[in-house]
């Protein structure tokens, strides 16, 4: 195994096209930055010497045909090898239709990325000696072809890894997936805001994660800088490249001849582009202004279930909550609030179990 390299994540970056972008004043994202955004990185991530690039999903706005080829063909023009996986903005049905790709078209228009078979949407690909890389394919359909809200791993997939995973022992095994796999906000798996972005069948995956000594997992489709820790496992999950803070991550793992290794997380942000001078001010007030409504249903909803007229009054405290969370790192004071929902919004605030701030989410060196 090599004794040091370095990568670079880039997650969600929803590739459109300026004639593709969506008109709708709702959304959170900032898909018109998606271009210009992603070239300012690539030309940051030039002079660095990167061994490879991984994007763990939502590589395009909405699974545009024609999205996806700008996007395969800039990856192509990269002096360093890209891996993907593909995320529920990639294939938003299992067929395709005259706009979007489906299923099967994936592997086959991504083989130079990852897909050796292009018939098999996960594959293990040898990234450096002795460093493999899984990517695994969360997107699944019901049986109308329709998208399934939550993330799974079919059993024909579950069955390749728990082939492989056995055969890569003595090597170091990175994981990369769209969905999350461990929980990255408090409760994630119980709340239905955030459960739609698990892994419905994680505990099957990370048993056998567990058994195999693997301790690398890259996600995205959260749209959060978080790192997780769960026994001696990693998952390192990314914010989207084009909603607030448009991060994106340099890593570095080093041996040096110690016993143990270690992964130096790094993260840095897209400060300003062409007529967006200011963006990050920009953008954190963009999310801001509109999360009045998400703030409502997550004060209604369980566990909290607040009458609609309490809610109305804490939601305003709560508008640059979510801009918070999103950037990594949060601390949150809410002694104003009622005891419940100050209970409940401070256990979002990054903490070790002695209640001392635990910063790691966007900077962090992880021993493996």
């Amino acid at each position: 195994m090599n004794a040091n390299f370095r990568f670079a994540v880039i997650s969600d970056p929803h590739i459109a096209l300026a004639h593709t972008v969506w008109d709708n004043p709702k959304r959170f994202h900032l898909v018109e930055l998606s271009i210009p955004a992603f070239e300012q990185i690539l030309e940051q991530l030039l002079p660095l010497n990167l061994n490879f690039l991984l994007l763990p999903g939502d590589l395009t706005q909405h699974g545009e045909f024609e999205n996806h080829a700008w996007l395969i063909q800039r990856l192509g023009e990269l002096p360093f090898p890209a891996y993907v996986v593909p995320g529920n903005h990639d294939i938003i049905a299992r067929d395709p239709s005259a706009e979007t790709i489906g299923l099967a078209d994936f592997p086959r228009l991504y083989e130079p990325f990852g897909y050796r078979d292009p018939n098999q949407p996960y594959y293990l690909q040898e990234v450096l000696p002795g460093v493999q890389l899984i990517g695994l394919n969360s997107i699944a359909f019901d049986h109308r072809g329709q998208q399934l809200e939550m993330g799974y791993l079919d059993a024909t997939q579950l069955s390749w890894l728990a082939e492989i995973l056995p055969q890569l022992q003595d090597q170091l095994v990175m994981v990369m997936v769209h969905h999350n796999v461990l929980e990255h906000l408090p409760g994630q798996t119980r709340n239905p805001l955030g459960r739609r972005y698990m892994t419905k069948n994680a505990p099957q995956l990370l048993k056998l994660l567990y058994n195999t000594g693997v301790q690398l997992i890259f996600t995205g489709h959260l749209h959060v800088q978080n790192i997780a820790q769960h026994q001696n496992l990693y998952e390192i999950t990314t914010g989207s490249l084009v909603s607030y803070p448009h991060p994106y991550r340099v890593i570095e793992f080093c041996r040096d001849g110690q016993a143990q290794p270690s992964l130096k997380v790094t993260s840095n942000r897209v400060k300003s582009l062409p007529g967006w001078p200011t963006l990050q001010t920009t953008s954190r007030q963009w999310m801001s202004d509109r999360s009045f409504p998400f703030m409502m249903k997550l004060l209604t909803s369980p566990p909290l279930n607040l009458p609609t007229q309490q809610a109305k009054i804490l939601a305003p405290d709560l508008k640059d909550f979510w801009p918070t969370i999103a950037a990594g790192d949060p601390l949150f004071d809410f002694s104003h609030f009622p005891p419940a929902p100050r209970r409940y919004f401070e256990r979002f605030s990054a903490l070790n179990p002695d209640g001392q701030p635990q910063l790691i989410d966007n900077f962090a060196t992880l021993k493996l």
